[in-house]
């Protein structure tokens, strides 16, 4: 297992489009979906990755801790489900389940939607602004290993910003973790 770090990208990127199907319905999610909210979130995540199992319940926490005017979020997942059936679509939507998520998870077969976000790693987080303009590309927080280590919340901080008004954090921590598994 490899430890990757999100590359740095320039604040202010417009928001790639997609349009994915879920893996909980029959519906395909795009990104009009997600026009009304202050802030969208897209994270970059599987189930196999242990980078994402060690922050998986506080990113759910923290899509709760938002109404839904506030923050609309997604998951995606573009790994190869052929050499990680973890990833697979039915396991994804066990996961889901199991987890009770509260967002949307999306998958990213083609892997055409991680090569537009120029994502390499899981998870990997990018949070736009109304306009849909990059505003953190950035960790979760401060300790991916021990929550009760955590002494900053990077991505909480970038969203309230939003809601706020105010300007984008000036340091824009990389997120890590495994690489996406292509094809």
């Amino acid at each position: 297992m490899v430890l990757l770090q999100s590359k740095s990208l320039p604040l202010g990127l417009t928001c790639p489009e997609f349009a994915l199907p879920s893996v909980i319905d029959d519906g395909v999610y795009s990104l009009k979906d997600y026009a009304q909210a202050k802030a969208l979130l897209v994270a970059f995540i599987c189930n196999h990755c242990p980078y994402v199992r060690a922050i998986e319940d506080r990113l759910i926490g923290l899509r709760k801790s938002f109404d839904s005017e506030q923050l609309a979020m997604v998951g995606i997942c573009s790994n190869d489900a052929v050499r990680y059936p973890d990833d697979g679509k039915e396991n994804l939507k066990k996961r889901w389940y199991e987890k009770n998520y509260g967002f949307p998870y999306l998958v990213d077969a083609e892997q055409t939607v991680a090569r537009d976000f120029l994502a390499v790693c899981t998870p990997e987080f990018f949070l736009f602004d109304q306009k849909r303009k990059l505003f953190y590309h950035g960790q979760l927080d401060d300790n991916w290993q021990h929550e009760a280590a955590v002494k900053h919340h990077h991505l909480e901080e970038a969203i309230e910003a939003i809601i706020e008004g105010k300007v984008p954090p000036s340091h824009q921590q990389p997120s890590m973790g495994c690489s996406i598994k292509w094809k």
